[in-house]
């Protein structure tokens, strides 16, 4: 959550011709990728200017809706997004909000909440100073979060895991090209358990998602074959769960 107050907030924020006090609105987002074997998700270092609440914990990158700038919600998210890692498009999913008056101490505080999947690629591009990478452990990371972070980080692991289980959304954490083992090993990353070989390269060249392309991957075993996310591809719903090998 961002330091500046592009809300106002308390008895003293007051909308033009009305008659009650605005909340602070903000907008944070749980941004996601694969990262030497595991799940990483973004986080940044408040600073510790007079009056910051938190002053140099961690937190989720986001910050105050521009009201002159971001036409919607999706818009900030995008935004802060962008600010944080570069990154223009990708995968991103309104997770929830979460609002009370106990949250943020400068006041009655509202943030909605999104997650985004980024690959690895991008991930390794340069951040933000006060960005920094970190792995999951089961469902939280181990430094303390601000405000409420950690509950809505834990909401969008869960979020994510869940809909791994019946979704092509690890696709979006691929590079522009990869293998269908390398695909595998990311969905096996972000459900925690492996999955038996054939039954995934059945699902997933039977979706209309993935299309190789004219180049192999050399390495010290046979060639394999190299693919691409489809352009324009949207998320392919399975009918059934994966699973796990007997």
């Amino acid at each position: 959550m961002a330091a500046r107050q592009g809300q106002g907030g308390g008895a003293a924020a007051r909308a033009g011709g009305l008659d009650f006090p605005r909340p602070l609105t903000t907008v944070d987002i749980v941004i996601f990728t694969i990262r030497l074997e595991a799940l990483h998700v973004l986080l940044v270092r408040r600073g510790h200017g007079e009056g910051e609440p938190f002053p140099d914990a961690f937190a989720l990158p986001g910050g105050f809706v521009d009201v002159d700038e971001d036409r919607d919600l999706e818009a900030c998210a995008r935004r802060k997004l962008a600010e944080k890692t570069g990154v223009i498009s990708t995968y991103l999913e309104q997770l929830g909000s979460w609002g009370s008056a106990h949250r943020d101490p400068r006041g009655w505080s509202a943030t909605h909440a999104y997650f985004a999947l980024i690959p690895a690629s991008a991930a390794e591009a340069a951040l933000a100073a006060d960005a920094q990478w970190f792995p999951l452990v089961g469902m939280s990371v181990k430094p303390n979060l601000a405000f409420d972070h950690a509950e809505i980080l834990q909401a969008a692991v869960r979020r994510l895991r869940n809909k791994v289980e019946y979704t092509s959304l690890p696709a979006y954490l691929m590079p522009e090209e990869f293998t269908l083992p390398e695909l595998q090993r990311t969905y096996e990353i972000v459900l925690d358990r492996p999955l038996e070989k054939s039954a995934f390269r059945t699902r997933m060249l039977s979706a209309d998602l993935i299309e190789p392309i004219a180049k192999m991957r050399k390495g010290p075993n046979r060639p394999a074959q190299l693919y691409r996310l489809k352009a324009a591809a949207v998320p392919v719903y399975f009918a059934r769960t994966f699973n796990a090998p007997e």
